[in-house]
């Protein structure tokens, strides 16, 4: 019987450039960092056996750390037995393969942890494609000069190359040619959301969703809220693939909720760029749901990473201009400071999606952000019409009714498409 391979031996190097973190408004330390970066190489299976930060006083072109830096690294990682090296930071093709040939062991930057992760994580063909074509835009940079297997000749003109420039020619080819293929597989992915969000819209259902820093409790909070069985798991980037469940509020308005991918600090752009059909869901709600982990030491700083991410997508067309607006910030995990009560909550609503405390607050909260994009409209149906009421009963809020002999007076509050529609029936 075939015996699984040991987990891996990892190491996480942290390159910390002081001034640069300074002058970047960054509120995080470098030991908060590491130990993110700890957490996410954990997340995978991979066994920990050596930490440390580097302090950069300048950064070096061929390996990022300085000279003295990479030998004192190549011991620590000799002595403790490493299998991969994890530097938590955005390595230059050149850099992660003169790092490795130092080290004699294979090293990944943060973007490469992270895809890595991702893959892992996939678990619908639409995940699935979206990491593929994450980790090709990546692979595709990577095939600078790392066939140094083989000698590369040069020809007359440049036109021809060694056996090495046609290695690297063909995988770039190849690899382009997947990447056409998966970002035409993933149009049509985009295809059927855009379907399916129409039929939302028919019907409609106000959307709500959650965003955050991924491990605040998104998946806990979807599960707590409409009693679904989502994976969620203390761990970075459980859940990948965008849920959605009906969730009927107070007022009796029903939405849709939906549980969507984490965010983290440098999310890599080839992240942004193939999980744009995930994030559509996000540009498409009605309300956002800004979920934080409030006991987390670095909260501020998660807050303001996610904050960047929405800010991105927005510069980039993907989501409109005046998101801010419809956000509203959900502080989780109360419980670990003793319960809401002992929350600075300001304008967000204090929660702890683990013993349910706040939830109520936070359900009258959502029915209030959206009943105020509601139009309050008074109508006059036959009594006869029993279908007609119906109607107005099942997509408006009602505020007031008055009966006489031949008609029913009502206040309602519904949507300007409901209210279009209503005026056609």
């Amino acid at each position: 019987m075939e015996t699984a391979p040991p987990p891996s031996r990892a190491a996480i190097l942290l390159p910390w450039d002081k001034e640069a973190a300074r002058t970047g408004n960054q509120t995080r330390s470098a030991e908060a960092r590491l130990a993110e970066a700890v957490g996410l190489a954990a997340s995978i299976g991979l066994v920990i056996v050596h930490e440390q930060i580097f302090q950069l006083r300048s950064l070096t072109p061929a390996t990022l750390l300085g000279k003295g830096q990479v030998e004192i690294a190549g011991a620590a990682l000799s002595e403790a037995g490493v299998d991969v090296v994890v530097v938590d930071a955005s390595l230059t093709p050149v850099q992660q393969r003169n790092l490795e040939t130092a080290w004699k062991c294979k090293v990944i930057d943060r973007t490469g942890l992270i895809l890595d992760i991702f893959g892992a994580r996939a678990r619908t063909r639409e995940g699935a494609l979206q990491v593929e074509l994450a980790h090709l835009e990546y692979q595709r940079s990577r095939l600078v000069r790392s066939w140094t297997h083989l000698e590369r000749q040069r020809g007359g003109f440049g036109f021809l190359g060694g056996p090495g420039e046609t290695q690297i020619e063909a995988d770039r080819r190849l690899i382009g040619d997947r990447i056409v293929r998966l970002k035409a597989e993933l149009e049509e992915v985009r295809r059927t959301r855009g379907l399916h969000r129409g039929a939302r819209k028919k019907v409609p259902y106000p959307i709500v969703a959650l965003v955050g820093y991924t491990n605040a409790g998104k998946s806990t909070l979807f599960n707590a809220l409409t009693g679904a069985t989502v994976m969620a798991e203390n761990q970075l980037f459980a859940t990948l693939d965008p849920t959605m469940r009906g969730l009927l509020l107070p007022s009796g308005r029903n939405i849709i909720l939906s549980d969507t991918v984490g965010f983290i600090s440098e999310l890599p752009t080839e992240l942004v760029a193939a999980f744009r059909a995930t994030l559509e869901e996000v540009a498409e709600a009605d309300l956002l749901l800004h979920v934080r982990d409030v006991s987390h030491p670095d909260t501020e700083a998660q807050a303001k990473d996610v904050r960047n991410v929405l800010g991105r997508l927005a510069k980039d067309g993907a989501l409109d201009e005046d998101w801010p607006a419809r956000t509203l910030e959900v502080l989780n995990k109360a419980d670990a400071l003793g319960g809401v009560e002992n929350v600075v909550q300001g304008d967000g609503v204090a929660v702890s999606a683990l013993t349910g405390e706040g939830l109520p607050r936070l359900l009258a909260e959502i029915d209030e952000r959206l009943a105020s994009r509601l139009e309050v409209v008074d109508v006059q149906i036959p009594v006869a019409d029993g279908a007609k009421i119906a109607w107005a009963y099942r997509h408006g809020e009602v505020l007031h009714r008055e009966d006489d002999e031949r008609f029913v007076h009502l206040t309602l509050r519904l949507s300007a498409v409901d209210k279009a529609r209503f005026e056609a029936l």
